[in-house]
């Protein structure tokens, strides 16, 4: 188990983690928490069904692993494009970064829960809805440090492994790569 998860009963996963790996996934999803930034919650007093129909962002993010994050619906090829995507965006942007904000805080609470003894892994078991949280989690972690990385497709493949250790990228695109193969057996347990 240790390194990839596996199947359990109920349709959930788990995976042994050592301090280390729960340290640098929790620090990761905390740093995606900051980066979506704070919910819009209703102010005390305020009419939680306002904030049902609060209009979100027309604009998209200028910072390039939000704009990956938050991708345009239509393109912006033109001007009825780009009237398209910013009329999506304003409906539907609050509710992603809700999802998104959900799914890391997941993954930290999951991790918060786990108490590793010494140098032996503690096992992290997660219910299916869990594992819906982490899969979606994996993936926002993996396009933000991708976009931080310049990750293209045909780098992917080559030379992210044959960075020399010099490199000051080599820790990220060593994280990068694991969560990618977290992501991986993730999903292959829950396709079994």
């Amino acid at each position: 188990m240790a390194g990839h998860f596996e199947a359990t009963p109920g349709g959930g996963a788990a995976v042994a983690l050592d301090e280390v790996e729960i340290a640098i996934l929790r620090s990761l999803a905390v740093q995606l928490l900051e980066l979506i930034g704070p919910g819009d919650e209703p102010a005390e007093g305020e009419d939680p069904l306002a904030a049902l129909f609060a209009e979100g962002p027309s604009e998209p993010p200028t910072d390039p692993a939000l704009a990956r994050l938050f991708p345009e619906a239509y393109g912006d090829e033109d001007d009825e494009l780009r009237a398209a995507s910013s009329e999506f965006r304003r409906f539907t942007e609050n509710d992603l970064r809700t999802r998104k904000r959900e799914d890391a805080l997941v993954v930290v609470r999951t991790l918060d829960a786990l108490t590793p003894a010494g140098d032996d892994a503690a096992v992290l078991t997660l219910t299916a809805d869990e594992c819906r949280n982490w899969l979606g989690s994996l993936n926002d972690l993996r396009l933000t440090i991708g976009t931080r990385l310049e990750v293209s497709d045909e780098d992917e493949e080559g030379s992210l492994y044959r960075l020399p250790d010099s490199d000051p990228r080599k820790p990220m695109v060593m994280a990068y790569l694991w969560l990618g193969a977290l992501q991986e057996t993730l999903v292959e347990t829950l396709m079994t």
